[in-house]
């Protein structure tokens, strides 16, 4: 029973297989056996390649099947088409599309199985594409409120520097007019005097003004201080908004790109044993010497071409002969006086209707 399920899975006519010898049998049966196994092994791998695009087990396997279905039905295909002839050349050539079609197959089937494999280097280089993806777009979000926030923080540095010079300008003030009272300098007279009271009323006036630029520049301050602290906030909830995308770059490009990035001599050793694998049947096929299935397929399919030739020369016989005998017969008739005459009559009649019909039309019109 398993023999016969692997024969059907290489492609070759049971019928003309029972013919053959157990030997024959045995040789087909093993390369349906390839097919079916590397069918299986495109399931597996489509399966864990749309998992990682749908996030969907069931969905996953359901559209995985019908892909190893259809590199089943290309496997048997490809088998079953190469004929046995007397010439290896011709054979080679004959299987070339089939051998190119079997590597890109290959790589197809061993590529999501690469991506598995190398699991978790995969994930190392994600992680670190992440965390510099992550500095980027900080970085990148920075410039969109960067600008803002240092020119509040100048505005503030200025308003400071504001107060600081006033403060200055104060305290020479108050230095100038104690300086008078002691009689250090100025009038250089120890006392209260008229000098004095000016140089203490300027003084007075100038720290009321200290007190109103402190007021001011300090509401000011207050507002830049509110404005930044919303710009910054702004600029978190951007990163933690742009964060997810950035978590969620793992998808099957990525991963692809990722092994890309790992060393390829692994990656070459999968794909070459699954090339060998695809492969297998193909070059069984090219290997093994003509048998007597391969001679039973040739006669039969010679019969048949034989027939198809031979009922093809027979039709157009047939049309060559009916078309002669066509002519002749009407040459004879041609010849005939009454079938003359008789045209001649109907001629007359019609040609006689349309001068009447032409008459009754411009009658009409007069």
């Amino acid at each position: 029973m398993l023999q016969r399920f692997f024969i059907f899975c290489s492609g070759a006519d049971t019928d003309i297989l029972e013919q053959c010898s157990s030997g024959e049998k045995t040789k087909y049966a093993g390369i349906g056996a390839t097919v079916f196994f590397t069918a299986v092994m495109a399931t597996i791998a489509a399966s864990f390649a749309l998992f990682t695009v749908f996030d969907n087990l069931y969905t996953s396997i359901f559209f995985g099947s019908i892909w190893g279905l259809l590199i089943f039905n290309l496997d048997r295909f490809i088998v079953s088409t190469i004929k046995k002839s007397d010439s290896f050349f011709d054979e080679l050539i004959q299987a070339s599309p089939r051998i190119l079609l079997a590597i890109i197959i290959a790589i197809v089937i061993s590529k999501p199985l690469e991506l598995k494999i190398f699991e978790k280097e995969i994930n190392q280089v994600l992680l670190e594409e992440k965390n510099e993806m992550t500095l980027a777009n900080k970085d990148q979000l920075a410039l969109q409120f960067n600008p803002s926030i240092e020119a509040l923080v100048n505005e503030n540095e200025l308003l400071k520097k504001e107060i600081v010079d006033k403060e200055l300008e104060v305290n020479a003030l108050y230095d100038t007019y104690i300086a008078e009272a002691e009689g250090r300098k100025g009038t250089e007279i120890i006392g209260k005097g008229p000098v004095y009271k000016e140089k203490r009323d300027k003084h007075d006036a100038e720290l009321a003004a200290l007190q109103e630029l402190r007021k001011v520049n300090g509401e000011k301050m207050a507002i830049n201080e509110a404005t930044m602290a919303g710009l910054t906030a702004d600029y978190q909830k951007k990163v933690a908004e742009t964060q997810p995308v950035i978590d969620g770059f793992d998808g099957l490009m990525a991963r692809v790109n990722a092994l890309n990035k790992l060393p390829w001599l692994p990656s070459l050793f999968i794909f070459l044993l699954f090339l060998a694998i695809e492969t297998s049947p193909i070059i069984a096929k090219l290997l093994s010497p003509k048998g007597a299935y391969d001679l039973k397929l040739a006669e039969q399919e010679g019969a048949v071409a034989s027939w198809v030739t031979q009922q093809k020369a027979q039709r157009d016989i047939l049309v060559t002969t009916d078309r002669e005998v066509n002519n002749r017969v009407y040459a004879d008739i041609a010849e005939e006086q009454e079938l003359y005459d008789y045209k001649r009559k109907k001629a007359r009649e019609l040609m006689q209707l349309q001068a009447d019909a032409f008459y009754k039309k411009q009658k009409s019109v007069l």
